[in-house]
Parts: C-alpha cells; structure tokens; sequence
C-alpha cells in the first residue's frame, strides 16, 4: 500500500501508538514491511492430516517420520536419476529411524569416510530443496539448537569466484568426519527434514482406545512443532474422566479390559484396577475366567453409572437406555425399545432392585480409588491439559472445516436443531456449545453442580444420541455384552452419514461455518473407510474427505487397507491410502515402508502461496497496520524515534564538535 496523505480517527491513532512501541523507528516499519511482503510469496506450507491413531503408536510414528510419503517423494525427486531404489530405501529409513540405522551401520562396519561423507551432503542437499519454500528465519528457528550454526552455514553455501565458501563448507564437513561426531550430526539433519518436510500436522480426533500406546503417542504430539488436535469421542472420554466424571472414568475402565489393552491405563498413567479385579473375582465367581469377571464387574457398575447420568438430565432424551430396570430375571428376558430378548446371563448379586442404579458399598470403595488415581495421575493430567491446550471441537484453518464425528443433520438433510438447557441451537452454534461444556468441565473455579452438570456433558459427548462427536442414535453396549440377537446391536448412524455424499449438504454445512469459498473442503474421521467394498474416502464431489486414519489393527478385515491420511501443500491436495504397517523392526532392517497409494484429487490451477492462507491473511492485516504506521509516521501525526546515524544526519549535518559532545555524553550516560 503506497504512501497516501490521510486524516486518521482518534482511535487509530490509539493503536498505531501502541503499534510504534513496537516498531518505534521508519527504518524498523520499512524492514518489517519487506520482511512481510516477500514471505506473502512463498509457497504454502506441507499440512499433514491423520485420524483415529486409537494407541497404535508404532504405525503412527512411521507415519509421522515419513510425512505419508512426502520425505520419499522429495527424495525421489532428489536423487531418483542418480541413485538406485536401493540406496533411496536405505537413505529413507535412515531419516526416519537415524539412530537405529546408524547402529545397524556401525555394526555391518559400512560406516566409512566416504560414505559419511557422501550421507552428509546429501542430506544437506535435501534440507536445501525442503527449506526452500520458508524464510531463513523460519529454518534458523527449526534447526537443532546444538548444530544451528553449521547448519545455517551449510544451507547457504553460494559459489563465488575462488571457490571460497565451497572450501570452507568442505572442511567444515571434514571436521564433523575427523572429530567423529558425524553420527549425532546426521541425527540433527534427519530431524531438520522431518520437521521440515511437514509444516502442521492435524490430528481430526481418537487418539485413545484399542491400541497400547497411547500416552507415548500424546508424548510424541507434545514434542511436535505445529499441531493442533480436533477431539474424538474416545479423547473426550479420557478428558471426561480426568475431569472426574465417574461415568467417563468407568466406561475408560471397561474399553481397556474389553479390548484387552490396560497397559495405557495402568502403565501409561499408573491407574491400577488391581482392587476392582479383586472384587471382580469374590462378587462373580460364576464367571470361568478372571478375564469375564473383571469384565462384568465393571460393566454393571458402569450401566449403574450411566442411569445416574441419565436421571439427572431428562433432556438429554437417553430412558431408553435405562436397561437394568428393564430385565426381568425370572423369565431371563429383557425389554428395549418395546421387544423383549432373551438374556445371556441373569447372575446380578451386586443389583439392588429395589434401586438398580445405586452403588454397593464396595462398588462405591472402589469408584472412590479410582477417582483418586485418574485426578492424582500427573502424567494424565499434563497430557489432558495438552489436549485442552491445542484441541476443540472443530478448528477452521485455510479454509477448510475439521471435525470428528459429524455436524447433527435431520431426515432431510437440514441441520439438525438440537436444545440444551433449553436453548435451541445447530451447526456452528451447537459445536460452539459444546466445546464451552466441555473446557468448563476441567476447571475448578466453578460450583459442583456446574461442575458436575458439565462433567456428565462429557459422558454425553461420548454416547448420546444427539452427540457430534458420536453421531448414533445408540450405543449398544449393553446389549453386546447380554443379549445375543445381533439384531438389537444396531447402532443407527446421524442422517448425517447419508447426506454427506451430497456436494448441495456438505456447502449448507461450509456456509454455516462462514466459509464460502468453492475450494472449502470438510475434513472428517471417525468413520473406517470401507475401501475392499469399493468405498471412497473422496465424498460430495471433492467437498468432503473421509480420512479414519484405520490404525486399528481390528479394523484391517472389514476396510481392506490400514486407512487413509492426506496431504495438503502448495500444488493441491492428495488423499494417500495406506497398507498395514507390518514393525519398527522390519522398517530398519528391511527398509519396510508403509506402502502407500497417492490420489490427487484436486489441483491447483495456481501454486497457492502463503498470501492464500490463513497466516497469509493475517499478515496482510500486518501490513495494512504497519502501512498507516508508517503513514502516521511521514505525516507528522506520530514522531518516531531516530536510529543513531537518522539522529546524526537529522540534528548533526557538519556540526562535529556539537557531535562529539553529544556522543560523550550518551557514552556516560550509558
């Protein structure tokens, strides 16, 4: 914006005030506004998005070092003419796996001069191609803190006349060789890459559940430069039971022994379920495993939780689901939703049924240890209060909408109004809601009855009817475990799921979130992709990308792939389907990479640049402001501080012994 004579409001002329605290002097405006106008002009940054991890640590982090493909595309790109499949497979793993290749290296005694030598450089030049679409700054900023010197030196060697900087570049690589520490060197590099090579990563929700590990995978997001997080119904219940909320802590209980996975419970977060196990066994010894026991056990303390929740919010529409006070041991059946099914088991000595839903005094002993245990678990708390740090509900970044589960939507494929507390609301406005319930349910600066109302909120998120992040009209959970006709198992999807093929829904949709532009997309998980029955995770036209990320080893036989992540840079976006992840052990020593298909599915007609982001366009706010800073500025309406040599050719011109004086006298003052 070029310089243009203007009357500035008084209001302007407050914040330009503040602004010039900032940028007190021409010079400092004038640099800041070039700095921000060539960064407008680099390509966008790569975003990676992935989905429902569900504790599957070992194929979430190859994913994660490989970047879904984008560090081998780039080397191939690089290298692809000059080297073999061989030696890129190799060159891969030892980005992705650097301390574990270079032992193994060590050990096959390849690790000569020559080939440090030639790793070294390579590498250099791959950080070279990765760092060319950000400012010097940015890379200073991503380099290793203990090699950022070098580093810096070596990404910038230019060709002069004598070869200088490529002699001194040389031997400073020599050194690295001589001195032996080549090794943490090529550690720093492969680091540099991965970072470089992705630029945000998304996670659209389920972190939790199924899988062992996944508090190492929270530990890893924790460490990762740019993340944010869009909550899962399996996150939320996590975050629900380290809230307090009994019914979330109970229902983390029982998906940890049914999916026979206690090791994020007890190991990752020190939660020990050894009293409940111990009543498990005294209160149902009918039970011909300890395993079906603790498994029952913790499944009617949960259905009499779940009727607690149930009673004290009428509004959340759920009496259906209270179930207990629905069966009728003497004929072993049960009722629900007005037909009557044959039990499995009929054995309740823990059920009072004068009042079915109330705890016994051991259940309650134990519901009491284990609420100590999840809000005493400090690893548990840290990483929920990360999940409340970088996560929502839903998060809208370069135009595109990220969530879950599913945006509530009627038999018509309107959005659904859903009310609470007697408010009506949908869409935006709904997922709004829900994501306040949902912070004020961590806090304590709240009464118990706020307290207690939000936390029961979480439970909701996690299973009722009217959930976004849930998006069924039932869960079913009761039914699977004591009812055998698989017919009352079914678990009717949101019309949501019907309507989301429909480019004319998935807008209505966009447009309810205030994006209006033809290249929004919604970017959803939740939902495993059924891609061996010919399903496509590429829905409405290109409006709506399905992208379960299917970690889940459970899921593999009814998907046929191990699910799908996607990739976002400046030429487009690219859905990649991924086979199973096979182990860490097979990727380092066989160079096992996730195999991976790429399906572009939208181009850019135009490189999109930063000047098209989100950041983009908060830059350009920038530069509007420090515009009429400087404006203010050369019009007199604000007086700017003067750089020493502006002050000398300002107030001094020829005058040497005024000058002197005034430069002594700073020297004592200073």
């Amino acid at each position: 914006m070029p310089y243009e004579k203007r009357t500035f409001t008084q209001d302007e002329i407050k914040y330009l005030t503040l602004l010039s605290n900032t940028y007190p002097t021409v010079q400092q405006v004038c640099t800041e506004l070039i700095n921000l106008k060539a960064i407008l002009n680099l390509p966008k940054g790569t975003e990676h998005f992935m989905s429902d991890l569900h504790g599957e640590y070992a194929a979430f982090y190859h994913i994660l070092n490989n970047g879904s493909g984008v560090i081998r595309e780039k080397v191939n790109r690089l290298f692809g003419e000059e080297k073999d499949e061989q030696w890129r497979s190799d060159f891969c793993t030892l980005i992705y796996y650097p301390e574990q290749k270079l032992s193994m290296i060590r050990e096959e005694g390849k690790n000569t001069e020559a080939w440090y030598e030639e790793t070294l450089y390579r590498l250099i030049d791959l950080c070279k191609l990765l760092s060319s679409k950000y400012t010097r700054q940015k890379v200073r900023e991503a380099l290793p803190a203990e090699y950022s010197y070098i580093i810096d030196e070596l990404l910038h060697a230019q060709p002069d006349e004598d070869d200088n900087q490529l002699v001194y570049h040389r031997k400073i690589i020599e050194t690295i060789i001589g001195i032996q520490n080549s090794d943490d060197f090529i550690i720093a590099l492969a680091s540099l890459v991965k970072r470089l090579a992705v630029d945000r990563l998304h996670i659209v929700g389920d972190i939790f559940d199924r899988g062992p590990r996944a508090d190492s995978i929270v530990d890893m997001l924790m460490q990762y430069h740019s993340v944010d997080i869009e909550w899962g119904n399996h996150d939320i219940l996590w975050m629900g039971a380290a809230a307090g909320s009994r019914a979330c802590m109970m229902t983390v209980v029982r998906n940890s022994v049914a999916y026979h996975n206690l090791a994020t419970l007890e190991n990752g977060y020190g939660v020990s379920i050894r009293p409940l196990s111990d009543f498990a066994g005294r209160a149902y010894p009918e039970c011909d495993s300890p395993h079906k026991a603790l498994l029952k056990a913790v499944s009617v303390i949960l259905f009499k939780l779940e009727g607690q929740v149930i009673r004290r919010h009428p509004e959340y529409n759920m009496d259906s689901r209270m179930l207990l006070e629905q069966m009728d041991l003497a004929c072993g059946t049960v009722t629900i939703d007005g037909k009557v099914y044959p039990l499995k088991d009929t054995v309740f000595p823990t059920i009072n049924w004068a009042d079915p839903y109330a705890l016994s005094e051991e259940e309650e002993r134990i519901m009491h240890g284990l609420a100590r245990a999840f809000r005493g678990s400090e690893r548990l708390q840290r990483h929920t209060r990360f999940l409340y740090e970088r996560g929502s509900m839903y998060r809208i970044y370069n135009q595109n909408l990220l969530f879950h589960g599913c945006i509530p939507m009627d038999e018509n494929g309107d959005l659904a109004v859903v009310t609470h507390q007697e408010k009506r609301m949908r869409g935006k406005e709904y997922m709004d809601y829900c994501d306040r319930k949902a912070r004020r349910a961590y806090l304590t600066e709240i009464s118990e009855e706020e307290r207690q109302d939000c936390q029961d909120f979480m439970w909701y998120l996690w299973c009722g009817k009217e959930s976004p992040l849930f998006g069924r009209s039932k869960m079913t959970t009761f039914e699977r475990m004591l009812v055998a006709d698989e017919s009352s198992w079914t678990e009717e999807k949101n019309p949501y799921y019907r309507h989301y093929q429909s480019e004319a829904a998935c807008v209505r949709i966009l447009e309810n979130f205030g994006l209006t532009s033809p290249y929004s997309h919604i970017i959803n998980g939740h939902v495993p992709v059924r891609a061996i029955e010919g399903e496509s995770p590429v829905k409405a036209n290109g409006r709506l990308i399905v992208i379960d990320g299917g970690f889940c080893k459970a899921y593999h036989s009814r998907t046929g792939i191990a699910g799908y992540t996607l990739i976002y840079n400046s030429h487009g976006m690219r859905i990649m389907s991924h086979q199973a992840f096979e182990n860490t052990k097979a990727a380092i020593l066989e160079n096992r990479d996730i195999e991976s298909s790429s399906e572009v599915f939208e181009t850019e007609l135009s490189r999109v640049m930063v000047s098209d982001t989100d950041h983009g366009n908060k830059l350009s706010n920038r530069i509007y402001d420090l515009t009429l800073l400087l404006n203010a500025y050369r019009q007199g309406v604000l007086t700017p501080k003067f750089s020493r040599r502006q002050d000398i050719s300002l107030r001094y011109p020829g005058d040497e012994q005024d000058l002197m004086k005034e430069l002594r006298e700073r020297s004592r003052s200073l």
